[in-house]
């Protein structure tokens, strides 16, 4: 399970002996209240009067994984646009500001269609309307209340106020005062209803020089982008969030409407209000302003499957920055055994101090700055990887690092792990389990994440008890199946020739 990992070892073994307790105590099952509307619309809550506050999350089982080709960045663009405002909220008089947003589309299709000409495009006609563009720009900001949905929630005292996208689903969350509580509702219920994709083509440009600062001038975004295109040459996983460059430069608004309206609806989403709240009240408030969306069916995703690896993969990627190792193995998603399985190797190689890679690797040899693994690359809803992530440190190189991480892996092919070092790690997930229950927010971003990821919140308790009868044997057996050279993808960063 995806949990934090960087826990003091003092807290590890307080908890240890505590947990019988803890664990039953801070257990979900009967305290979390489902309903489902008309409409499809799932919603959890959970009391927990413990202060007067609320964290809310709606999830929608949209991201990456559902753009078409050519369209990649279309789910991270939208959720951008989510915050400009609908037609009550960000508006001085939408009627009138509409017929200007349609005059701004018509003149930025037509800017779009002749630039993507190339060599035979009409510069004279793209400059004039260009400049007719900025007019019409200008005209358009005397309707527009900027930045007004964060301005409303900030003015009733939210904190984390936030959205993320993922190749998996699209997630906005807040936390906020109880009695705010219908202040979310009439905010959300109205942005996923009728929204207003205001200044569409300025933020189209926003996310492309996101992207230049996140994946292409960036050590780590550039090292992952090309690690992931190696690791699938088949699934969506291996395309970017933010999207290829060539692809945002000519994102068209209609198709970026087109998902909201295919996947941004009632029966594709959850919602999961955690805190100081009456569960029958809140209920009524989900009902009065959600429950008159329209439902609608939706839409499969298809996409090709990843087909069988046949061969190790490697990637070199030239960047002026200190040297970094990525290995990835392919296996398979949650709620299956052996994905359970890895994430008991997860925290056996890297969970802590006293994890074998950061012992060995960091500790004793001295060959590595840092080491992490990671269960469940890129994302969660499909076929994934088991990840390896290093630094060498100075003057050590990749190879070494590699070479070493090798052995370690060979060893849980081979070796029986101790059934001290087993149940060491089983009680990392029982504090793990116990830490990821102590705020709403915590909370609240499980039980939406697992309600879309895994079909059911109640993964994120069964979880302990699968892992709780996982043995030595089954580690050996699905480690010697997928941790293979054949099986792996690797990703090295290197300083190009001539380089410092």
């Amino acid at each position: 399970m995806r949990y934090r990992k960087e826990i003091f070892l003092g807290f590890i073994v307080l908890t240890a002996i505590m947990l019988p307790a803890l664990v039953f105590g801070l257990s979900l099952e009967g305290r979390v209240k489902e309903y489902t509307l008309d409409n499809g619309l799932k919603v959890l809550l959970l009391e927990r009067h413990f202060a007067p506050v609320v964290s809310l999350y709606i999830r929608f089982k949209a991201g990456a994984v559902e753009e078409p080709g050519g369209e990649t960045g279309t789910a991270h663009l939208l959720e951008h646009m989510l915050f400009k405002g609908t037609e009550t909220l960000g508006t001085r008089d939408y009627r009138k500001e509409e017929k200007i947003l349609k005059e701004i589309d018509r003149l930025a299709v037509q800017i779009d269609e002749e630039m993507q000409k190339g060599g035979k495009a009409d510069d004279a006609r793209i400059a004039e309307w260009r400049e007719r563009l900025k007019v019409v720009q200008q005209e358009h900001t005397q309707w527009v209340v900027q930045d007004e949905i964060n301005a409303l929630y900030s003015q009733n005292g939210a904190e984390g106020l936030n959205a993320s996208t993922g190749y998996d689903v699209t997630t906005y969350m807040v936390s906020l005062p109880a009695n705010r509580i219908e202040l979310w509702a009439r905010i959300e219920s109205d942005r996923v209803s009728q929204p207003v994709f205001r200044d569409f083509y300025s933020e189209r440009e926003v996310v492309r020089e996101e992207r230049r600062q996140r994946e292409e001038t960036q050590s780590d975004g550039k090292l992952m982008e090309n690690f992931l295109s190696a690791a699938f040459v088949a699934h969506r996983y291996g395309r970017p969030i933010v999207g290829w460059d060539s692809d945002l430069k000519y994102l068209k608004k209609d198709r970026v409407e087109k998902f909201f309206s295919t996947y941004y609806c009632p029966g594709n989403a959850v919602v999961a209000v955690v805190g100081d709240i009456n569960a029958d009240e809140v209920m009524s408030t989900i009902k009065k302003y959600f429950g008159s969306i329209p439902s609608q069916e939706m839409v499969p995703t298809t996409m090709s499957e990843e087909p069988e690896q046949s061969g190790e993969r490697r990637v070199e990627v030239e960047f002026d920055a200190n040297p970094r190792l990525l290995i990835g193995y392919h296996k398979p998603s949650l709620p299956q055994f052996n994905d359970y399985v890895f994430d008991v190797i997860d925290i056996l190689l890297s969970g802590g101090r006293t994890s074998r890679l950061y012992k060995v690797l960091v500790e004793e040899k001295q060959i590595a700055v840092s080491v992490s693994t990671s269960n469940g690359v890129p994302g969660s809803r499909y076929p994934n990887l088991f990840t390896i992530y290093a630094t060498p440190r100075s003057p050590h190189t990749c190879e070494e690092l590699e070479k070493e991480i090798y052995e370690q892996i060979d060893k849980l092919k081979t070796d029986s792990v101790t059934s001290h070092e087993l149940a060491k790690v089983k009680n990392r997930f029982e504090a793990d389990f116990v830490n990821s229950l102590s705020s709403n927010d915590g909370i609240a971003s499980q039980l939406s994440y697992y309600q879309v990821i895994a079909g059911d919140w109640r993964y994120m308790e069964e979880h302990r008890k699968v892992v709780e009868d996982i043995t030595p044997e089954d580690i050996m057996k699905i480690a010697g199946k997928y941790l293979s050279k054949e099986n792996r993808t690797v990703a090295t960063l290197v300083k190009k020739e001539g380089q410092p």
